[in-house]
């Protein structure tokens, strides 16, 4: 099964890398035609015109860079539970959308593979159903998917990869996309690849024409167009497909003089020899920092007799401001907008056609200077279609990006490799070490569990505010009676509420049952109406006496200094004492069990003489553990008592900490007792709810016993 979910794993994180890999990097080429494709999702939202182009272009640039990323860290393995929950966010987002395309409509092409790859929405939803299925794999395993690159260096192949992508979305946004998908590519004659095959059918379009009219507005179509009324002003126009035919790969491409409605296409198309065009969608926001070169451009085919037009989809106003800041004399010509973003993702723009097919392209900020041309274009480089140079490109981005990324995995698993040679060599050293100590640490052992053997071994129950002095004789008999007839390996104490003690004695063997009582006053006698001093508990046959149990301290505000005068007076009045300490849940929380416990004894009990201190027994009581049900391991609770004892032996030194006896006081049952008891450093428990009821009780009593 781990391995059948290993190859699921893997086999969909391969399939969301190569899908994001290829879907960011055919986007991130392409940064102006991603921030036009969100450009018409805001349309479609009705927010056309209320996001600025450049939030636009940064939400692009950035969505490219975000699914490359993520692409490469899933095929490389890198954070991976981190990763996979991004990937199914996204997707998740992606399918939501498209879900949206495919019912709606509102986008024929929903741009998630730029200009590479064109889908339908329903072929787009189904892919992410899909990717969506992949990713919830991912995510459900992410720890399956095999690494690549180690955890301490994957942070290097991670901002590689994020500088890498940006820096390619940048060039190509100061250039051109690295990579044309587009129709108008370089060596593509446009007046060809615009005609129909004989005897195909073209598709039939409707077209409907938008204009206002004193503030109205309203649809036209050809046969009512208002031609002779001039007080329509036209708007827009939409067109519908009525009748799918042959589309072929341009369909959109026309050039009009918006003075006398002349169409021009195939006169300037089918031109001998060279045309400049100069592209500008929108020339009121086109860029004009670089149109001392656009007029050097122009001058030139003057002087040689190329043809240079203007192509834009602005009004006239919008030439005429173009023409009073560069001084343009060339003439523009109407085609539209977004075909012309299409054309060259430029603004300005300018494309070399020869006999109607592009020579070459240029981004405003790569236009050829005056200088450059210095002979007829037949003489000159750029009057030539440039050598293919798509493997050259790609093995650009191999130099630049994959090679250097190969050497880094390369180099990490040779570091990976070596650190493991160097741990198991240390491991094989210390095991060498571990056999030649192992003999000693056994007889320690053996040491250790001897001077265990030595310590006392109690159990003591505690019953707090419960039994009536009826139920309490009866329930101590049931004990005495069943230690009787099976006699215990521990010593049994049973601490009762002073108003049991006498009746308690008469009833117990005291060889099998010690008696013990809950508590006794800090003073010694006197006008302390309700106290029990520790001589009147002694007079009643007790031999124990429990002191500074979490209860008394939380709800009778008992502080160290009166639990430091009730130990002294247990004490000098014959009573053993088992004094309690422990922390609360807030205090372990904040790891400081070990500060508490240590204070709680140095303020009540340290103080005492070796003499004295042999008559303490110390219980541990984890207060979050009493009666809540919860109980601390049992490596917890030993080593918490392995604390104590250190501290003891601190105090009063080894062998002395090594005879006090140490007991465990946190919910502590027969089912757990066994467990608990079995560690080098439990001396045994104080049992507060089992210790009511006798077979209960029995029960723990027992596990000395295995």
């Amino acid at each position: 099964m781990s391995k059948l979910k290993s190859i699921l794993a893997n086999l969909c994180r391969l399939l969301l890398a190569a899908t994001f890999i290829f879907s960011g990097f055919v986007k991130a080429i392409d940064p102006l035609g991603s921030q036009y494709k969100i450009g018409d999702y805001f349309a479609a939202l009705g927010m056309a015109g209320k996001i600025p182009e450049w939030v636009q272009l940064i939400l692009s640039i950035s969505l490219s860079g975000l699914e490359f990323t993520l692409g490469v860290l899933l095929l490389l393995a890198i954070r991976r539970r981190l990763v996979s929950k991004l990937s199914f966010v996204l997707m998740l987002g992606m399918t939501v959308i498209t879900l949206w395309l495919t019912i709606g409509n509102p986008i024929q092409d929903c741009g998630c593979f730029g200009d590479a790859i064109h889908l339908t929405n329903s072929q787009t939803f189904a892919k992410n159903l899909v990717l969506l299925a992949a990713v919830v794999v991912v995510m459900r395993w992410p720890l399956y998917q095999v690494r690549f690159i180690s955890k301490t260096n994957q942070w290097i192949a991670t901002y590689f990869t994020m500088a890498f992508i940006i820096v390619v979305s940048l060039l190509s946004l100061y250039h051109l996309p690295l990579f044309d998908f587009r129709p108008y590519y370089i060596g593509q004659n446009i007046q060809k690849a615009m005609q129909i095959p004989k005897g195909a059918k073209p598709t039939k379009y409707k077209t409907t024409f938008i204009c206002t009219k004193d503030g109205v507005q309203k649809e036209f179509d050809e046969n009512n167009y208002p031609y002779n009324d001039t007080a329509w002003v036209f708007v827009d126009t939409k067109q519908e497909i009525v009748e799918k035919g042959y589309e072929p790969i341009i369909h959109d491409f026309s050039i009009t003089n918006e003075q006398t409605g002349e169409d021009l296409t195939e006169q300037i198309l089918s031109k001998d020899g060279y045309t400049f065009l100069l592209i500008a969608p929108f020339l009121e926001v086109a860029q004009d920092r670089n149109f001392g070169d656009i007029e050097g451009i122009y001058e030139y085919a003057k002087e040689n007799g190329y043809a240079f037009y203007g192509l834009t989809s602005s009004t006239e106003k919008g030439i005429k401001h173009w023409r009073d800041i560069t001084g343009a004399e060339y003439p523009f010509y109407t085609t539209d907008g977004t075909t012309l973003k299409t054309v060259i993702r430029s603004n300005p723009g300018l494309l070399l056609l020869y006999k109607g097919t592009i020579i070459n392209k240029w981004n405003h900020n790569d236009i050829p200077k005056v200088e450059e041309l210095n002979a007829p274009l037949s003489l000159l480089t750029i009057g030539h279609e440039p050598e293919s140079s798509t493997w050259k490109k790609i093995l650009t981005i191999v130099l630049c990006y994959l090679l250097p990324l190969v050497l880094l995995i390369i180099a990490d698993r040779f570091w990976a490799w070596t650190k493991w040679v160097k741990k198991r060599e240390q491991w094989i050293k210390e095991k060498e070490q571990w056999l030649v100590k192992n003999e000693q640490k056994r007889k320690l052992y053996q040491l250790l569990k001897r001077k265990r053997n030595m310590r006392k071994k109690i159990v003591a129950g505690n019953w707090k505010m419960n039994e009536t002095l009826q139920e309490g004789v009866a329930l101590a008999t049931e004990i005495n009676n069943a230690l009787k007839a099976d006699k215990p390996n521990c010593d049994v104490v049973i601490c009762t509420p002073f108003i049991h003690l006498a009746s308690v004695a008469n009833v117990l063997d005291k060889d099998l049952v010690k008696l013990g009582a809950e508590d006794c006053a800090n003073k010694e006698k006197g006008a302390y109406t309700g106290e029990v001093s520790a001589a009147m508990v002694k007079s009643t046959g007790a031999e124990y006496v429990i002191l500074g149990h979490s209860e008394r301290r939380q709800y009778y505000g008992e502080t160290a200094e009166i639990l430091k005068e009730k130990v002294e007076l247990a004490l000098a009045n014959g009573l053993k004492v088992i004094f309690c300490c422990g922390e609360t849940l807030e205090e372990r929380e904040a790891n400081k069990q070990n500060e508490v416990v240590k204070a709680e004894l140095e303020g009540s009990v340290f103080h005492l003489g070796a003499e004295a201190w042999k008559n303490i027994i110390l219980a541990y009581e984890p207060i979050w553990a009493i009666g809540t049900g919860k109980t601390a391991t049992s490596d917890q609770a030993e080593e918490m008592l392995a604390y104590i004892r250190s501290i003891v032996a601190e105090k009063y030194g080894k062998e002395p900490a090594e005879d006090t006896s140490i007991l465990y006081g946190g919910s502590c049952k027969a089912s757990n007792a066994p467990e608990l008891f079995s560690k080098p450093n439990i001396d045994g428990g104080l049992i507060g709810g089992a210790s009511l009821k006798a077979a209960d009780f029995k029960g723990i009593i027992d596990a000395w016993k295995k």
